[in-house]
């Protein structure tokens, strides 16, 4: 009784889940919708006394290439847009023949688990226990299979690639044109160097010592004389006593 709930309960979440990576616009969304999937058939190992597929589905698949893919697309990003402009030619095609071919698989699976006979449990680990016989099966009869699982995967990391592929709008800066570009802002100057404390990125602003005080030595002479000839002294008093006083020191 209690298998039956939890397949009937795992089936509708597995299901759910299942549509929501077909239908769901946003990657990472599906992706994560496929790891619930993942976990539910996890599930459904352990309840049919299979613990080394349950053991391995979560391990390998949720736990390392699913990951993998849902953190790719997290720190890579995918924009929430849609986009009609094919990156890579003939992409369309391709997926229209792999979709095809997808179906067909899937409606030789259904059939083979409609019309073919049941083995059960006892008759799949008569070879010697679950794991000896989950690698005879493996690399024997399912070897094919087996490929075909390992080249699926590899697909999916390249679909995540293509995923979070876009085509540069814009030529790549230089360094001379980043030089330009920071001349002709409003802050040419690097930022302080450590040991200083400073409130603003320019050279006529002195930095604050570790203690609070202010530095004098911080501000350029001929500068801080500029700024006391002109009359572009800062507003706080603290600042500008220490402009007029390096501006004093350059005089004398």
């Amino acid at each position: 009784m209690g298998e039956t709930i939890t397949f009937w309960v795992l089936a509708v979440v597995s299901v759910g889940a299942a549509l929501g990576v077909v239908f769901n616009r946003k990657a990472v969304y599906s992706a994560l919708m496929l790891g619930t999937v993942m976990l539910c058939l996890a599930v459904l190992y352990a309840v049919q006394e299979a613990p080394f597929l349950a053991a391995v589905q979560i391990i390998v698949y949720t736990g390392a290439v699913m990951m993998l893919f849902l953190f790719t697309l997290m720190l890579v990003g995918v924009d929430t847009s849609d986009s009609l402009v094919e990156t890579l030619r003939g992409q369309r095609f391709w997926a229209i023949i792999a979709g095809i071919g997808f179906a067909g698989l899937i409606v030789l699976a259904l059939g083979n688990a409609v019309f073919s006979s049941q083995a059960g449990l006892a008759a799949a680990t008569a070879q010697g226990g679950y794991i000896r016989s989950i690698a005879l099966l493996l690399f024997t009869k399912y070897v094919f299979a087996f490929e075909v699982t390992s080249a699926l995967l590899i697909t999916a990391a390249l679909a995540a690639m293509v995923l979070a592929h876009r085509e540069r709008v814009a030529k790549k800066a230089t360094q001379k044109d980043l030089s330009k570009a920071r001349f002709l802002g409003d802050r040419p100057t690097p930022l302080p160097g450590p040991g200083t404390y400073a409130r603003n990125n320019a050279v006529d602003m002195p930095a604050l010592l570790p203690d609070g005080s202010v530095s004098e030595e911080s501000v350029n002479p001929y500068i801080a004389r500029y700024d006391v000839e002109q009359d572009r002294l800062p507003k706080d008093p603290k600042f500008a006593e220490a402009i007029r006083q390096r501006a004093e020191e350059e005089s004398e």
